[in-house]
């Protein structure tokens, strides 16, 4: 996946300590401006049977978090930080994932120079280390040295019938 060096470390250095709270590090973005830019943290439960984490867990992880953020000592002045839930369009990060949510469509972006750079599809998986998508046009395989983004493309007509037949029962 394409982070910049500034994310990579920020991960690794949130890595170290979620474990300790039960909590997986989705991903990190550093945003905005150089001068005040915004770090945002998607997090969810470490352990996958659990349901999707709650606004309550996300905003007591702030703390730790933060912490961790000024410890590395990354800017030179202030930052603000979001923290929240991965989200219908959860970011897709690590080959587990790419494993993990095998099935669900999604949108992928890669570091392409020339020809094709966005693929929408199923997700197949991961065969020889390589994400597998299915496209209109066939199958595709990507090295996860390529993949500059990827996310879960949410099925909005599913969400809405999903949410018509729950308030039905």
């Amino acid at each position: 996946m394409a982070h910049s060096p500034l994310e990579l470390q920020l991960i690794a250095a949130l890595e170290e300590r979620a474990a300790n709270h039960g909590i997986d590090v989705v991903d990190v973005e550093v945003v905005g401006a150089s001068k005040a830019p915004v770090v945002r943290v998607r997090i969810d439960h470490a352990d996958e049977s659990l349901p999707t984490i709650s606004l309550d867990e996300v905003t007591s992880a702030n703390a730790w978090i933060s912490e961790v953020i000024d410890a590395v000592d990354p800017f030179p002045g202030s930052y603000s930080l979001e923290v929240s839930s991965p989200g219908i369009a959860r970011p897709l990060r690590r080959l587990h994932d790419f494993e993990r949510f095998a099935g669900q469509d999604v949108s992928l972006a890669t570091t392409a120079t020339e020809g094709r750079r966005k693929f929408t599809g199923k997700l197949l998986g991961v065969v020889d280390g390589r994400v597998v998508l299915s496209c209109d046009d066939g199958e595709h395989t990507f090295a996860m040295d390529d993949i500059r983004s990827a996310k879960i493309k949410p099925n909005y007509d599913e969400l809405v019938r999903a949410g018509a037949s729950s308030k039905e029962g």
